[in-house]
């Protein structure tokens, strides 16, 4: 068994885990971890400290010392995170920035052409390639997936459509989607998409950080991360890749000046950016690096995931939205109590009833319960889930 896999199971180095960080004595288990993850006590501790110098520094370590070396040490750090060079990532406030900035500014469209977005994709994603599409006179496409979802029916959706549109463009594709945790098989769809000269701009948010991937073998070529889910670090931190051969592909910011326009930071707004969280971010890293990376963490998610999955998905009353089939789930996975048409009151339920907090999301086919777990999330806090829901199934 891979030594990843074997530490997942190990409930006594998870403890140890656990007890590096601070969490609210009398609040419920949380299993909505998807929005934005913990930081660690140690990273609390550092970003304190960090917004303490800025504040008595102030410009002068600013002007003389950030803006001239510590920006660019830190966005190598950012690109190591990927393994792709530094030269080909910029900085951005979030997942949803950096997406944005290259929707906005991607220049390969012209009148008639036509975009793709699905039911998967993150809203504020799917309005701003709406908002691209009136913009250039293109058409948008939207795709709805049949549900429930494998692995040949999503590429076959997406092949059938770039058949069906053949002057379609550009699309935007969702690595691991927010309403169920369904995992995109996002190298199949990009070899695809590369046959009928399709672009893609891909959502990593939820992959970064619980998924081991290689953006060139998967085929992708402008994506948008954020580095507080599964990375660990300060809220409002995020950043856009562009692969070097098409930086010119996408324009300067709104004909950003501050760097020229070989340079990918010309394609991000020019501001002053939160330095006390970029300075944590070192430390962040490491920690991510000393746990094992994206394979650890992925492989601990995906075992507390299964440990509710399978106690509760031939139970009456419940249908899990995500499939099982390993290359499509991750931590995050979505049920619904197939006897009650409204989840949140369920949710509700869950949380008055049983003290666990999760959120409710609308599927194409429905209202669901997403859960969670996070990484210091126990074997124990899943086996309480798993109770509750059996008792909520019955009643």
């Amino acid at each position: 068994m891979p030594e990843n896999t074997l530490r997942a199971h190990d409930e006594a180095f998870w403890q140890t885990f656990v007890d590096r960080y601070d969490v609210e004595p009398e609040g419920p288990l949380n299993l909505e971890n998807g929005y934005f993850g913990r930081m660690s006590r140690t990273v609390v501790e550092e970003y304190q400290r960090n917004i303490e110098f800025v504040n008595r520094s102030n410009s002068v370590y600013v002007r003389q010392h950030f803006d001239r070396e510590h920006s660019e040490a830190i966005r190598r750090q950012v690109a190591q995170l990927i393994h792709v060079p530094s030269s080909t990532v910029a900085l951005a406030t979030s997942a949803v920035d950096a997406l944005q900035t290259l929707i906005r500014n991607y220049n390969g469209l012209k009148p008639g052409d036509q975009v793709l977005i699905s039911d998967v994709e993150y809203e504020s994603v799917k309005s701003a390639m709406r908002w691209l599409a009136r913009q250039r006179g293109a058409q948008i496409i939207e795709l709805v997936h049949p549900h429930p979802a494998s692995f040949e029916s999503l590429v076959g959706t997406y092949r059938e459509t770039f058949i069906r549109y053949p002057r379609l463009k550009l699309m935007a594709l969702t690595y691991v989607n927010h309403l169920t945790g369904l995992v995109m098989p996002i190298k199949a769809i990009a070899e695809a998409a590369r046959e009928f000269d399709v672009d893609i701009i891909l959502d990593g948010a939820h992959a970064l950080g619980q998924i081991e991937f290689n953006l060139k073998k998967l085929g992708i070529q402008f994506a948008g991360f954020n580095l507080q889910k599964w990375i660990g670090g300060p809220l409002a931190l995020g950043f856009l890749y562009i692969a070097p051969e098409r930086l010119v592909d996408i324009d300067p910011d709104m004909d950003e000046t501050n760097y020229p326009a070989t340079d990918v930071r010309s394609r991000t707004p020019h501001s002053t950016p939160n330095i006390p969280a970029l300075l944590t971010l070192p430390l962040v890293f490491e920690e991510h690096r000393t746990l094992g990376g994206a394979s650890a963490k992925g492989a601990r998610l995906c075992y507390l995931r299964d440990l509710w999955v399978n106690a509760v998905r031939d139970v009456p009353g419940i249908e899990v939205m995500t499939p099982d089939d390993r290359r499509l789930y991750c931590g995050i996975t979505s049920m619904r109590f197939t006897a009650h048409s409204d989840q949140q009151v369920m949710a509700d339920r869950l949380l008055k009833e049983h003290g666990i907090f999760t959120v409710v999301r609308k599927t194409s086919v429905g209202p669901c319960i997403r859960i969670t777990p996070g990484l210091i999330t126990l074997a124990r806090d899943i086996e309480r889930l798993t109770e509750a829901l059996i008792h909520l199934s019955n009643t």
